[in-house]
């Protein structure tokens, strides 16, 4: 099942140039000697707190 798409307004140079107009030129990448393994010292973003069970209790009526 094909889908038909309207061509798109710009060329892939055209929307490069639109990027660079917008952004400005990138920094240089950083070479491999520069990078440093990461290490996560705070609690994690992408997954809620854990719930107290007290709380937990009284909002569903226990």
């Amino acid at each position: 099942m094909t889908e038909d798409r309207p061509e798109s307004p710009f060329t892939d140079d055209e929307y490069a140039f639109l990027r660079h107009v917008r952004f400005g030129e990138l920094p240089p990448a950083a070479r491999p000697e520069e990078r440093v393994a990461l290490t996560e010292t705070e609690a994690r973003r992408d997954r809620p707190e854990p719930a107290d069970e007290d709380r937990w209790d009284l909002r569903h009526g226990a």
